[in-house]
């Protein structure tokens, strides 16, 4: 038996296109925010320090946080990821575009744990920032 999401073929081809609008709206916006170069790093870290945040507020509305050890984990992520953005405004210029491009890549690999789980945030969301979190990685390490 076939997977209807994944495996539908019209032709022998897979429609798997209407499947990625993720992929394809954060490619978008990866673009138009570094097309003109990188933003400074405060803005940067800024969104690092918010992207767990992001998590908390999806789990909590969800329900996802209800267990002790799964919110345990996102406070955890939330300090991480804080942590690295601070590490990285401390830092002076590209050192510090290297660092909060680390935070950004790891907390890509975050996003892609929590897309394979299922939990706390909706599929489509992890999907979402693990491809900005590491197409914005890779364009900072490019272009800093």
């Amino acid at each position: 038996m076939t997977d209807s999401v994944h495996d539908e073929t019209e032709g022998g081809r897979p429609h798997r296109l209407p499947h990625r609008w993720p992929t394809l709206v954060a490619i978008v916006l990866v673009v138009a925010t570094f097309v003109d170069g990188v933003p400074p790093v405060g803005l940067l870290a800024g969104l690092l320090g918010v992207m767990p945040v992001c998590y908390l507020f999806f789990g909590g509305f969800r329900g996802g946080l209800r267990a002790f050890r799964v919110l345990a984990v996102q406070l955890a992520g939330l300090a991480g990821f804080t942590a690295v953005a601070a590490l990285a405004l401390a830092a002076d210029g590209t050192l510090g575009l290297r660092v909060v491009a680390v935070g950004w890549l790891a907390h890509g690999i975050w996003d892609i744990l929590h897309h394979r789980s299922g939990r706390v945030v909706p599929r489509a969301w992890s999907e979402w920032c693990a491809v900005v979190d590491v197409g914005g990685a890779l364009a900072i390490l490019t272009l800093a």
